[in-house]
């Protein structure tokens, strides 16, 4: 290919500029180094091995864990004339020998595969005849047992590359706490690739906790702020989600449930019929939509509290894929902390236990009203930011406040006393002067830091330093038994030089309704906006392809704000490519012409 990489980007995929980090990525790859990104959901990950699919020679091989995010991948390639297809058991067997006869005859840019397909000896013996012009592990953090998602399947793919070791590698996830992405960088044999961490943060979700009281009024209220937006709501159990759908659908909501009790065939429907917006919720357990790559999903909520962080980020990073508005829900209520935690136990590996049971106390630190979600958040992933977000439900309405220098300091002290080598427990016990035996056993009664904290309660405590480890003052070692240890910003904190202000912990979450921001920072017509999106779902429908496929949301306010009105402005549309355009581009044109007229 003669274009550079931004050529491809603009004639191709529409796009006139890259994000952060997305040139750099493809360069490294073109030239034929291994990479490793951790990016958030929605940050253009994909394009990071498409793109370099398509400048380099051969055929791209994309190993992805569900069939339905590779469909959706597919479908979304081949709308931008891309040359791509996916071989996974969903084919039937004469699908199957189509897509290896074009595989063979040079018919393929990239190819999406399962990794149980992959490792397969024959299909590694028939790639050998092939040139590979990269491999790509999507969802990486499949590879890690400290990855929320661990999967079997995945650990075998570090073999894989034994078998072509001189083709550049690129391994992409958007869920890695710092153990997750070594343990990744180790099992792939990484070792000499550009890693690239473009942050976690995405700035157009609100995030907001309530407390669960009257759930299913509570989430009808908030559904009502969302009214023909498509959204998803995650549930703990099957039963849960089956009662939680019966009650939506009965007051109108176009719902339907999924999860694995379902025949496969009515999952699917269901999947389908959401891609395609003729529903506008789904009621799901965790097993839906990791695969879904659906740009206008508007908000999530968790009705019941997801047993890890991970998952949490993971799931609410469906909504606003797009970069428009979305809301993140969670209704936090304590007896979900006991259901969660005897799932955990039940487990038979004990030191696995011992990490998911870590992750669930962190789960519940972020849910407890106490600091901006999006630091925590952040904070657990070891990204640290100096301001809070404008754009939670602790920012917009905080929690009251108050000097906690001094407390601060006697945590941090005694975190130190005890040689960084106990967890938040024995701290806390130190700090008020427990009496137990191991205290005598191990001489901490005899610390200068033993019970100067016996004013205070345990809770207090306890949520002092699950804020300073959000806040970046205290590190908690997942993988060393959840120790506490200082971090280079606690110096400041413990030698005086720096006052600490933190929230005090508030038994109920007192919500007030937000004004609900535009999607786009664009004065855009709202009802030319409706028009073209009812346009999209006519032709998507006639194209049998979602209507995110066609153009997402973001396109179609561009298009209600800049009123294209021929080939060059319409190319000059976020998201419209030469192939898009040609297909659908003077569709749209027609449609804003005659709203314009109409108007007139």
């Amino acid at each position: 290919m003669t274009d550079s990489p931004l050529q491809t980007l603009q004639k191709i995929f529409g796009y006139r500029e890259f994000r952060p980090d997305q040139q750099k990525i493809i360069e490294t790859l073109v030239s034929g180094q291994d990479a490793f990104v951790l990016m958030p959901t929605g940050g253009g990950k994909s394009l990071c091995y498409q793109i370099p699919a398509l400048h380099r020679s051969g055929v791209a091989i994309i190993v992805s864990p569900l069939i339905s995010l590779m469909k959706d991948q597919v479908d979304a390639l081949n709308a931008n004339g891309v040359r791509a297809a996916y071989y996974n058991s969903s084919l039937k067997a004469e699908e199957a020998r189509q897509v290896l006869a074009r595989l063979h005859n040079d018919g393929l840019d990239l190819i999406y595969v399962a990794p149980e397909r992959l490792m397969s000896a024959a299909f590694i013996e028939r790639l050998r005849d092939i040139p590979l012009a990269l491999i790509a592990v999507d969802e990486a953090h499949c590879v890690s047992q400290w990855g929320h998602d661990f999967r079997p399947e995945y650990v075998q793919l570090g073999q894989f590359r034994q078998h072509f070791p001189h083709v550049p590698l690129i391994a992409l996830t958007a869920t890695a706490d710092p153990q997750t992405r070594q343990d990744i960088l180790a099992r792939l044999n990484l070792t000499h690739a550009a890693v690239f961490i473009t942050g976690f943060d995405r700035p157009n979700i609100r995030y907001t906790v309530i407390d669960k009281q009257k759930p299913q009024l509570q989430l009808v209220q908030f559904l009502e702020q969302h009214n023909d937006e498509c959204g998803i709501v995650y549930a703990l159990s099957r039963k849960r989600v089956e009662e939680i759908t019966a009650k939506l659908v009965q007051q109108g909501y176009r719902a339907a449930a999924y999860h694995a009790g379902l025949a496969n065939s009515i999952r699917q429907q269901v999947q389908e019929d959401f891609l395609r917006d003729d529903l506008q919720i789904v009621v799901a357990t965790v097993a839906f939509g990791m695969g879904i790559d659906k740009s206008n999903v508007r908000f999530v909520v968790h009705y019941d509290l997801p047993k890890n962080i991970e998952s949490y980020y993971q799931e609410t990073g469906r909504a606003g894929r797009d970069g428009l508005a979305a809301e993140a829900l969670l209704l936090f209520g304590y007896g979900d902390i006991a259901i969660a935690r005897g799932l955990i136990e039940k487990g038979n590996n004990p030191d696995q236990n011992r990490i998911e049971i870590h992750k669930l106390n962190a789960m519940v630190s972020y849910a407890e009203p106490l600091t901006c979600r999006r630091r925590a958040l952040l904070g657990y992933f070891g990204e640290k930011t100096v301001e809070d977000c404008g754009n939670c439900d602790m920012c917009l309405n905080p929690p009251d406040r108050y000097d906690a220098t001094q407390d601060a300091q006697k945590a941090l002290s005694c975190v130190f006393r005890v040689g960084q080598r106990f967890g938040a427990k024995h701290v806390i016990d130190v700090l008020r002067g427990s009496q137990n035996k191991r205290m005598k056993e191990l001489h901490h009664d005899q610390l200068s830091t033993f019970a100067i904290g016996e004013d205070k309660t345990q809770d207090a405590w306890s949520s002092l330093i699950r804020q300073l480890v959000h806040l970046g003052y205290l590190y908690q070692d997942v993988a060393n038994y959840s120790v506490l240890k200082l971090t280079e910003l606690s110096r400041s904190v413990l030698v005086g030089q720096q006052s600490l202000e933190l929230a005090r912990p508030r038994i109920k979450t007192i919500t007030k309704k937000s004004v609900k921001k535009r999607a786009i920072d664009l004065d855009y017509n709202e009802s030319l906006f409706q028009r073209l999106r009812s346009l999209r779902k006519r032709v998507a429908d006639e194209s049998n392809v979602p209507p995110f496929v066609v153009f997402s949301d973001a396109s179609l306010i561009e298009m209600a704000f800049y009123l294209p009105s021929h080939e060059q402005a319409m190319l000059a549309i976020n998201g419209v490519g030469k192939h898009k355009f040609e297909k659908y581009g003077q569709l749209f044109i027609d449609e804003i012409h005659e709203f314009c007229s109409g108007d007139d």
